[in-house]
Order: C-alpha cells, then sequence, then structure tokens
C-alpha cells in the first residue's frame, strides 16, 4: 500500500541518516551532527510506530502472525530502551549503537516471508504481550549492555596503554558511566527474560500439551536464561563491575543472536521460519526470539 511504502522508505532513511550523523558527529567532534543524528533517529522512530500501528489497523491479528512484524517489532524495542537511558543518562554514544543495529534489524524484518497461521483467539493476547513483549525487551536491554561492555573495554585499553584519546574514543562516556548502563540492562533485563520464557513454555503447554520438547531453540533460551541468571546474581549481589560483566555481557547478546538469526533459519526447530515458510509443518508453530 502507498502509505505504507511511504513509512517504510521514512523509517529507513530515519534510521540510516541518523546512524550516518552519529559517526560522522563522533568522527569529527562536531555536536551539531550528533544532535542531527539523534533528531533523525528519533524520526525514523515515529515512523517506525506508525508504521506498526498501521499494520495492526490494516490486518488486525493476522499482523501478529508474520515473521518479520517480529523482527520490526524488535528493532523498534531496541530503539525504545535506547531512547529511555538515553533520556534517564544522557548518553549520545547510544545512537551510534542503536540506529544502526535497528537499521540492520528493520531490513531483516523485509527478508522473513510472512507465515500465517491459526492461533486460538484466547490465547493471543497472552502470548503476544507476555511471551514476544517480555523477550523483546530483555533482548534490546541486553543489546544495550553488549553496546556498554564493548564501550567499556575499548575505553579501558585505551586508558591503561596511556594512549591518547581523541576521535571516537574521546567522545565515549566516563567508564562508570559504561558500567552503570550495564547494570540498568541487566537489573531489568533478566526479569523480563525470566517472565518471557515462563510464559512460553505455558503457552507451550496450553498449545501443545507439553512444556518442553527439548528443541534446539528451547535449549539454547534455558542456556541463555543460566547465563543471565548467573551475570544478575553476580553482578547484583556479589556487586561484579568493570570488565567481567562487560565481556559475558556481550556473550551473551551474541548467543541471542545466534539463537535469533542461526537457529531460527538453518536448523531443524519447532520455531523456524524456514519450516514454515516451506510449508514443511503443520503445527501452529510460533518464531520467538
Amino acid at each position: 500500500m502507498p502509505a505504507l511504502n511511504i513509512l517504510f522508505l521514512l523509517v529507513l532513511a530515519g534510521y540510516f541518516l541518523g546512524a550516518v550523523s552519529h559517526l560522522l558527529g563522533v568522527v569529527t567532534g562536531k555536536a551539531g551532527l550528533r544532535r542531527a543524528g539523534w533528531l533523525l533517529t528519533v524520526g525514523g522512530f515515529v515512523c517506525h510506530t506508525l508504521d506498526l500501528a498501521a499494520l495492526l489497523v490494516l490486518e488486525g491479528g493476522m499482523a501478529f502472525l508474520s515473521g518479520e512484524f517480529y523482527f520490526s517489532l524488535l528493532a523498534w524495542s531496541l530503539l525504545l530502551i535506547c531512547l529511555f537511558l538515553w533520556w534517564r543518562l544522557r548518553l549520545g554514544m547510544l545512537g551510534l549503537l542503536a540506529s544502526p543495529l535497528a537499521l540492520f534489524l528493520f531490513l531483516s524484518s523485509q527478508a522473513v516471508t510472512a507465515a500465517r497461521m491459526p492461533l486460538p483467539k484466547a490465547l493471543g493476547g497472552l502470548f503476544f504481550g507476555l511471551h514476544i513483549g517480555a523477550l523483546f525487551l530483555a533482548i534490546s536491554l541486553l543489546a544495550m549492555a553488549c553496546g556498554a561492555g564493548v564501550a567499556y573495554l575499548y575505553l579501558e585499553r585505551k586508558i591503561k596503554t596511556k594512549e591518547k584519546l581523541g576521535g571516537f574514543a574521546k567522545a565515549l562516556p566516563a567508564l562508570s558511566t559504561c558500567d552503570t548502563v550495564n547494570r540498568w540492562a541487566v537489573a531489568a533485563g533478566f526479569p523480563l527474560y525470566t517472565l518471557g520464557l515462563l510464559s512460553g513454555f505455558i503457552w507451550a503447554k496450553l498449545t501443545w500439551n507439553r512444556i518442553f520438547s527439548y528443541d534446539p531453540k528451547e535449549i539454547t533460551a534455558i542456556c541463555i536464561w543460566m547465563l543471565f541468571a548467573f551475570l544478575f546474581h553476580q553482578r547484583l549481589v556479589l556487586g561484579w563491575q568493570g570488565r567481567k560483566p562487560a565481556r559475558m555481557a556481550i556473550w551473551l547478546f551474541g548467543l541471542t543472536l545466534v539463537s535469533m538469526l542461526v537457529i531460527n533459519f538453518y536448523m531443524p526447530t519447532h520455531h523456524s521460519f524456514a519450516r514454515y515458510i516451506d510449508g514443511a509443518s503443520d503445527l501452529p508453530v510460533w518464531p520467538q526470539p
């Protein structure tokens, strides 16, 4: 539809130009370019919100039954978390991470062929609201923790080797600020991931009459949860700071990307986009993170 096509182009333009402006602002040290990057990114986020809302209005509940909708929603969730952290901490460098990643996820959503499946109406709201919503917010928080971890390790190495901080390194926030972002993201992300995982198992029991089926996706999700629980405990209870939580957040987010991009597409799983695209399964299989 013409309106949706226009919104799609506006989202792409906002995220792409926002990422470029952020990068140029960091490289040149010009605050005006960084401010322009934020404005463009926010503009892309607004258009993205309208795009998702338009899909819901035009397609109703069928919008929830398409693989591309979930990747688009993940990109939107990432920007939502990024904008919230920017509002709370005033970290301009978050845009350098969020804009390119949101652009990548939004473009990825267009590469996933729609897969429409019958869904019991009584379960639709519960599944989407708890399972998908909680997991996507948790993954977005992990992305922020990962970005803060990368910045922390990079800046720490520069300081330890007594290299001159210029260009990109000079624009990075203080080590303590990077650590704060990591702590906030882990503290909020783990409960959300737990909620998303539990609601997924409950939905599986109600839909397939089994909680766990030793599916690669389910096994990976449990492994991620266990590592996330360990990081949450070490971070909040034992007071982990610095390199250890930074490195673990990077590994955790990398594992979630493997789960979404490798398992969902290239491994035999109930949650595979590819299986449904090829019509290989008649189960009410759902794409999930």
